[in-house]
């Protein structure tokens, strides 16, 4: 039987995650908006970043990305030495996501895989070797999926924001490829996401507290979003952009820390546990939903 993570160890990995999802979110900025410094002038909700109003030249810019990519290493550092390979095809996904806006019309699916590597690296960094652990490796495999999902979906509603100035300077996006059909495919993209997020409980062997608290709130909340939102609306897709994302994600990470407690505080019975490798995933989910 696999022991539940200490919760000191919960505590300081998350926190430790959380800073580096800042700052390596803010890297990932820094190189968008160095890549679309001639494209954001003319764009209305971009038109002000300092990059494309000239606050700052490109020069200053990597001075500034390489003080954010360093403390980023340095966070990494900090984390189990296997972490760093975990880490590193994230880089990749960082550096192409500007390429894609201009080559596809989904770079939202692109953003979603940098944005969500997270979830690789929350398990190495609680002692789980995914290359040994087949039902581990299952659980992050499933999770990755689920946040991508998420991520395309959250993004594409933000992407309605930006169709006629998108139109004007040639950048595609899924909101532009299927401005028609957009709830449709945001509800095809909630049911992917639920699903994979219920997948993952099942390969962690999780409890009922995870599927009631994090798949029954993530659906109620996207359900909610999908249905209200104005896509028409720049202020209103603005407004669910930012919190259905918080709805969401408070949601799943909310019903994690819930069943992360019933394991440590042994609410389940003995024959409700899972088998080594499983009992334990609780706690370094959790880690790879601070991501977001």
């Amino acid at each position: 039987m696999a022991e539940t993570a200490a919760y000191p160890a919960v505590i300081s990995t998350t926190a430790l995650f959380l800073t580096g999802a800042l700052v390596m979110r803010g890297a990932g900025c820094t190189i968008n908006d160095l890549w679309d410094r001639n494209l954001d002038p003319h764009v209305a909700r971009t038109r002000l970043r300092p990059i494309a109003r000239r606050a700052i030249t490109p020069q200053q810019a990597i001075v500034f990305l390489g003080g954010q990519l360093t403390t980023g290493l340095a966070v990494l550092l900090s984390l189990p030495f296997e972490c760093f390979w975990y880490a590193t095809p994230s880089l990749i996904f960082v550096a192409l996501y500007p390429l894609a806006k201009r080559v596809t019309y989904y770079p939202q699916f692109v953003l979603g895989l940098t944005f969500s590597w997270g979830a690789m690296l929350g398990f190495p960094a609680l002692g789980i070797d995914l290359f040994t652990d087949q039902a581990a490796l299952t659980a992050a495999a499933c999770l990755y999926a689920s946040n991508v999902a998420w991520t395309v979906l959250y993004d594409m509603i933000y992407a309605h924001m930006d169709i006629k100035d998108d139109v004007k300077v040639g950048i595609k996006s899924i909101a532009l490829k299927h401005e028609k059909e957009t709830k449709v495919v945001l509800s095809g993209l909630a049911v992917v996401q639920l699903g994979l997020l219920s997948a993952t409980g099942v390969a962690a062997g999780l409890g009922p507290v995870f599927f009631i608290g994090s798949c029954g709130g993530a659906a109620l909340t996207l359900g909610t979003m999908i249905r209200q939102v104005r896509l028409k609306d720049v202020k209103n897709c603005w407004w669910w952009f930012v919190n259905g994302a918080w709805y969401t994600g408070g949601a799943i990470s909310l019903g994690l820390a819930g069943e992360y407690v019933a394991h440590l505080l042994g609410w389940y019975d003995d024959d409700e546990r899972t088998s080594v490798g499983h009992f334990s995933l609780s706690s370094p989910i959790i880690n790879s939903l601070s991501v977001r």
